[in-house]
């Protein structure tokens, strides 16, 4: 299958899922992270703010500055993205694609063994993604390599077998739940 027809085919699961199933999926997965040895090890997270029908992160950085770590969301300078260390998360507002970002240009984030929250469409077992087609992750994780990763996804944006790019770097762990139908 083509990263294209992937593509189509998760963002149509996505786009079926209810508001309900993404706040419990969302409840579940933001457990199952706090658990994870790679954030309980981390004092710095690099995650993002949900655009759509993404897993919804901000109660989990939110729940990470009441752990005592610093966090910061991604921002996009032209080709370029910058993690942008944030406490209010009222301080956003929709940036590059309408995906919410921080309003300020700083303070620019610099913890290079901080822990990367990967967004994306699609995943495997071995740790690789499809991501939403901008490569910023895959550039930002070339320039700085030594940050472990972590994805959060639903059960069925993992799929057998992702073919790969010589530039694409892959997820250290992939967490996930099953979405299950809601009962009418």
């Amino acid at each position: 299958m083509e990263k294209s027809d992937i593509r189509a085919m998760i963002r149509q699961k996505k786009r079926a899922m209810t508001d309900a199933q993404i706040e419990k999926a969302s409840r579940e997965l933001g457990h199952l992270f706090c658990q994870c040895k790679l954030y309980q090890q981390a004092q710095t997270i690099y995650g993002y703010l949900p655009y759509n029908q993404e897993v919804r992160t901000t109660a989990m950085l939110e729940q990470a500055i009441r752990d005592g770590k610093r966090v910061a969301v991604p921002k996009v300078f032209g080709d370029d993205m910058k993690f942008i260390y944030l406490e209010d998360f009222c301080q956003v507002a929709p940036g590059y694609a309408k995906i919410p970002e921080p309003i300020a240009d700083g303070p620019v984030a610099g913890d290079p063994t901080a822990l990367v929250l990967m967004p994306g469409l699609a995943f495997d077992a071995q740790g690789h993604r499809i991501g939403y087609g901008g490569g910023f992750y895959d550039k930002f994780l070339a320039h700085e390599p030594n940050h472990p990763t972590v994805a959060l996804c639903y059960g069925f944006q993992m799929v057998a077998h992702l073919e790969t790019e010589p530039f694409d770097i892959p997820v250290d762990q992939v967490i996930w739940v099953d979405t299950e139908p809601e009962e009418s």
